[in-house]
């Protein structure tokens, strides 16, 4: 607090006080202030792409797919609450955010690394078939298991087809291989 002149004027004492608790909070006040001061502009929609795109390469999927996906799960909207409770960018249900280590669905990047593992999962579980995996991620893979491919849920067949109607390729939309070793 070696900025603030002394003694502190009348009315700003507080101001101070709240200055130096809000150091404390950071273990390097610089970068900390800066990520104080990022959150209260979020990213917008050019952003949030880059942010999938990297979460997509992280995982080996294709970026375009993750992008698509999380276009049509959320509009590519940050604070995206479903009527059934899916939450963020990747509109992950809260048992999945909790399975995949996820604490703050409304961190983009945490939200889009967590959405990307789940696709991941679900490609390697269904031998990198693309839409038996944007099913799975949208009905669940019990669903997709039970019925032998994509479930014949109205929801789950607009989601599959929206998303891939979005690729510039849908046969080149994500890796078929096994997860990439990092």
């Amino acid at each position: 607090m070696n900025n603030i002149p002394h003694p502190i004027p009348p009315g700003l004492g507080r101001i101070a006080a709240r200055i130096a608790h809000i150091r404390a909070r950071f273990r390097h006040p610089r970068s900390g202030f800066r990520t104080l001061l990022a959150s209260t502009h979020p990213p917008g929609p050019a952003d949030l792409r880059k942010i999938v795109a990297a979460a997509a390469a992280r995982h080996g999927i294709a970026p375009d797919l993750l992008v698509a996906l999380a276009e049509v799960e959320s509009n590519l909207t940050l604070d995206a609450v479903s009527p059934k409770g899916a939450l963020g960018i990747m509109q992950l249900m809260p048992d999945t955010a909790r399975r995949l280590g996820l604490t703050n669905p409304f961190d983009p990047h945490a939200n889009a690394d967590a959405g990307a593992r789940c696709l991941r999962e679900h490609l390697d579980r269904f031998g990198g078939d693309i839409a038996l995996a944007l099913a799975a991620y949208n009905a669940g893979p019990a669903a997709v298991a039970r019925f032998h491919g994509i479930p014949p849920y109205r929801e789950t067949q607009s989601f599959v087809s929206r998303v891939l109607s979005r690729l510039p390729n849908p046969l080149s939309g994500a890796s078929t291989g096994p997860t990439p070793t990092r």
